[in-house]
């Protein structure tokens, strides 16, 4: 599919069926490969998040143009552990992408913005995510380290620039402080992800600058 091919009337956004997985594996594996590290672990990790019960199935969505699935997201329920001892639910986000040659589109931000909806209106009050503030941040995100949230076990005054929040009740986390923990079913084994990726078609993996890994 071509960019002149997407017409905003024909985009939908809905969710994912079983049988949708393989071409979501594929769309992710696309737009995932060579970004943070040679190959990616992307298409293996939504398949751990799928089985886990920290998955929110409701928020399990695809944009489909043309009868093709052209972009996903997902969310993950995760925990602030509040220095005040309680557990504050929010969420996580991720991975979400678009394909690759209909990226820069607005259609990114299109599905984002959606999602955050779609959470609030199922209860959510908060988004906690890694990501690039000049993306993020133009669908409300802010630094999380302003709202006195610290990223996992890096200390408060950490340089964390990506580890981003967005409010989905306004002031639910008024007045907590505390540390951010990633959910577990996120941490994927590389062996594991290196495995998985052999069912698809082979593909180089490269060492380009930028990558995290």
């Amino acid at each position: 599919m071509n960019r002149s091919d997407i017409s905003i009337g024909d985009i939908v956004i809905r969710a994912e069926r079983e049988d949708d997985r393989r071409e979501v594996e594929n769309l992710i594996r696309e737009a995932f490969w060579n970004v943070y590290r040679p190959g990616c672990r992307e298409h293996y990790l939504i398949t751990v998040l799928r089985g886990d019960p920290a998955f929110v199935r409701e928020l399990d969505l695809v944009m489909e143009a043309g009868g093709r699935i052209i972009g996903q997201n997902v969310f993950a329920e995760a925990v602030i552990e509040a220095d005040s001892g309680e557990n504050v639910k929010v969420l996580t986000m991720g991975p979400i992408c678009v394909s690759p040659e209909l990226q820069r589109m607005g259609l990114g931000k299109r599905l984002l913005d959606y999602s955050l909806d779609k959470a609030a209106s199922l209860g959510y009050g908060a988004v906690l995510i890694e990501g690039n503030i000049a993306f993020y941040g133009k669908s409300g995100f802010v630094p999380a380290a302003g709202l006195g949230i610290r990223y996992n076990d890096l200390p408060a005054d950490a340089d964390t620039p990506f580890f981003l929040c967005r409010e989905l009740k306004p002031g639910y986390l008024s007045g907590v402080t505390g540390a951010y923990r990633t959910p577990e079913c996120y941490y994927v084994s590389g062996e594991d992800a290196e495995r998985f990726d052999r069912s698809f078609p082979p593909r180089e993996k490269l060492k380009l600058p930028g990558q995290l890994e």
